[in-house]
């Protein structure tokens, strides 16, 4: 049986990511099992999800996944290069021989010539000399790279960076596994819906403001959509500020994605900022763009310190499956490469369950106020959790 994977987020389940699951369906054959690594409750680029992982979950299997394991919070909140990284590799252990992604290019041909242009000996010293002439890091690496043989197209559209990113960690952690780039129409980024080709930017704007979003999302997850309750970082915003706020500079310092001048720069700046934008606004520079610096708040709030964030994820959790995703789970174990741990089950690591748990706790915080008025913020997500 052959597995393809993916790397998801899911924020939410939209038609685009559909067409994508059809597509394998299509090119690696109806018998091919499609295993989803998806983020948990906390997404890339710093924020919360607007759903429940659980609830995302439920929404892929529904729509074609055949089992969907959760990409663990520490990789969840890495940089493109570390969750990429992580992704294969755990896709890897479970037995993938294909990861499927989308892009703008739709070229694994040409992302893959330039992930061997990044693997070059010389391209450490190329970038170096990029960076010494004061343009920005991705400026300074498209310039190493584009020098060594790469297509400039590939290293500056967002999907393609990303999926550059997949293919220079198959490289060095998974040759045997092909990649299958899919073009990717429309812009991501979009916040007007576009019924063809629909952003999850632009669907969790319509989730928020009420209305509109049932013609973007399979009508499969119509319904659970309808009924769970929405999560986002303004809903928890005092909380989040509060809990900032009380860090110490030893906190601060042990933060990723600092140095001392952006944690002392944090620690006074979280005492005056009203909002957390307000306070990634005064802290984003040339040198720490936006999506770093809300991923360096989102860790401090959940606690998690640079030592953590880098260590690799003691097990991955089972999110959903379906039959064919029953055997890609016996052949995962019986290699024992890496613990898969069901719901309610004790997982291995008591310190990164804590953390788990934690992070439940914390993100049970952004929830829309009024989405269950019968309870507080955090009964209404454990009573949730609890009917579904």
């Amino acid at each position: 049986m052959s597995v393809t994977g993916i790397i998801c987020e899911y924020n939410p389940l939209h038609l685009g990511h559909v067409r994508q699951l059809e597509t394998v369906r299509r090119i690696c054959g109806p018998d091919t099992a499609i295993v989803c690594l998806m983020s948990g409750n906390y997404v890339q680029r710093g924020e919360p999800a607007i759903f429940d992982k659980t609830v995302r979950a439920r929404a892929a299997a529904e729509a074609g996944a055949d089992l969907v394991l959760e990409l663990p919070l520490t990789a969840a909140v890495r940089s493109a290069e570390g969750f990429a990284e992580s992704g294969v590799q755990i896709l890897r252990a479970v037995g993938a021989d294909t990861l499927c992604f989308g892009c703008e290019s739709g070229s694994a041909d040409a992302l893959m010539q330039a992930a061997r242009a990044m693997q070059a000996p010389d391209f450490p010293e190329r970038l170096r000399a990029a960076l010494k002439t004061g343009v920005s890091y991705a400026a300074a690496r498209q310039q190493a790279a584009v020098a060594l043989g790469a297509d400039a197209a590939v290293m500056s559209r967002p999907n393609d960076i990303l999926a550059l990113e997949y293919c220079r960690a198959m490289a060095r952690f998974a040759p045997q596994m092909t990649p299958l780039a899919i073009p990717r129409p429309g812009d991501y980024r979009s916040a007007s819906p576009c019924a063809g080709a629909p952003s999850a930017l632009a669907v969790r704007q319509l989730l928020l403001a009420g209305g509109g979003w049932q013609a973007l999302v399979p009508s499969c997850a119509q319904e659970l959509f309808a009924q769970a309750p929405l999560h986002a970082l303004p809903f928890g915003e005092r909380a989040m500020l509060a809990r900032l706020r009380a860090l110490t500079p030893a906190d601060w310092a042990g933060t990723p994605y600092t140095s001392e001048g952006l944690w002392s720069k944090a620690f006074r700046a979280v005492q005056a900022e009203p909002s957390v934008q307000a306070l990634a606004d005064r802290l984003r520079t040339r040198r720490y763009p936006m999506t770093r610096v809300r991923r360096m708040l989102l860790c401090a709030y959940l606690g998690i310190d640079s030592r953590t964030l880098e260590a690799p994820a003691p097990y991955v959790r089972i999110l959903a499956f379906r039959e064919r995703g029953r055997a890609v789970l016996r052949a995962a174990r019986s290699r024992a490469e890496l613990p898969l741990i069901n719901a309610g089950e004790l997982p291995p690591d008591g310190d990164y369950y804590a953390l788990e748990c934690r992070a439940a706790d914390l993100y049970s915080l952004f929830v829309q106020p009024d989405a269950l008025p019968e309870a507080g913020c955090e009964q209404k997500y454990r009573i949730y959790r609890k009917k579904n």
